[in-house]
């Protein structure tokens, strides 16, 4: 068995909701991750056996290792096809917000969502969400929006009827989000839920292999450069830095998901407990943030690029220059000094 998280009165309200509803939209965050296309593949599958008419729409395309999970084909690109997806969120019924805390962070379909009539309801682990759903089932605690997603059905009393899709995609969510489970996945609850899943028939290791083993010969020349030509370390603050440019990108003939994982390669280089990855998009700068132990990647991320997430895993954007962000970065260093020399794990 495993705990009940959700509160109870959360529970029943979205059974209320699919009780009256059946005209649903999911949506996500822009640049979709793993976590994201497996935790509203998984839903968008549960939802379609019980006979609800279910679209995924998301802000922009996602990675093709993600691709082959079922149902992957019929998920809507807003970029595609903009006035469609605006037509399905403003006749929905009901909306599922999956793996974001605040509509921003659904890019293009933020208006969109926020002035739809239907009813909403959030499906989140990052921290600090506003109150924008009807409904906000929030657990930061919680390894992954995929696994909010699997406790929430059988806390509806749903796993008999969960089907091998739903699993599958609940799976590739869980496994992406921690790394294939080497971070943020010490609840031994985790593992309860990878046997209740493996019982559904989901192959974990074929799983592993269609994310993990489907990368393009570009991104492994890519990362060869980037790890030789583009890879700073800072050993008296216990912290690495790679950076791309738009330009090195395109030489290597980037798609999406081809830096995916990135960010956490220094983290492999004995003493590196903070890892920062700067990456030229087309029209800002994103920005990736890794750590071990008990380094808090979001409180940087927050006071240096305005961004957020959890406390090995973070995200910010800056709008200017390659030369500037990393200029704030270095300066930012020194700050956290203290703290990086007294969380280095290595030395405890």
């Amino acid at each position: 068995m495993i705990s009940k998280i959700i509160a109870s009165q959360k529970i029943t309200a979205v059974e209320e909701l699919l009780d009256q509803y059946d005209k649903i939209v999911i949506v996500t965050h822009v640049s979709p991750d793993g976590d994201a296309i497996g935790s509203s593949l998984g839903l968008y599958h549960y939802l379609n056996d019980l006979g609800n008419d279910v679209n995924i729409i998301v802000p922009n395309s996602f990675p093709d290792f993600l691709k082959w999970i079922p149902g992957a084909k019929d998920i809507f690109d807003y970029e595609k096809y903009p006035e469609y997806a605006q037509k399905l969120i403003a006749e929905a019924e009901l909306i599922f917000c999956l793996d974001f805390n605040v509509p921003k962070r659904s890019h293009h379909l933020a208006p969109f969502i926020e002035a739809a009539k239907g009813k909403k309801v959030l499906i989140d682990h990052h921290p600090d969400p506003t109150e924008f759903c009807d409904v906000m089932i929030s657990y930061p605690e919680i390894s992954s929006t995929s696994e909010l997603v699997f406790r929430l059905i059988c806390r509806m009393g749903d796993f008999e009827v969960m089907s091998y899709n739903t699993a599958t995609a609940i799976y590739t969510g869980m496994m992406t989000d921690t790394g294939a489970f080497t971070y943020n996945s010490n609840n031994i609850e985790i593992y309860y839920i990878i046997g209740e899943l493996l019982k559904k028939g989901i192959n974990k290791d074929q799983i592993y292999s269609n994310v993990y083993h489907n990368y393009t010969e570009d991104r492994y020349r890519m990362l060869g450069y980037t790890l030789s030509e583009k890879m700073k370390v800072y050993p008296e603050y216990n912290s690495a830095l790679i950076w791309l440019t738009n330009e090195e990108q395109s030489r290597y003939n980037v798609k999406k998901g081809d830096t995916e994982g990135f960010a956490n390669l220094p983290l492999n280089i004995k003493g590196i407990i903070f890892s920062v990855f700067i990456r030229e998009d087309n029209d800002f700068i994103k920005i990736s943030f890794r750590s071990q132990g008990d380094f808090a990647s979001n409180q940087f991320a927050s006071k240096c690029f305005n961004g957020g997430g959890h406390l090995n895993a973070a995200g910010g954007e800056f709008y200017g220059t390659m030369d500037e962000a990393i200029a704030i970065f270095e300066k930012a260093l020194p700050e956290f000094g203290d703290l990086l020399k007294k969380n280095n794990i290595l030395t405890k």
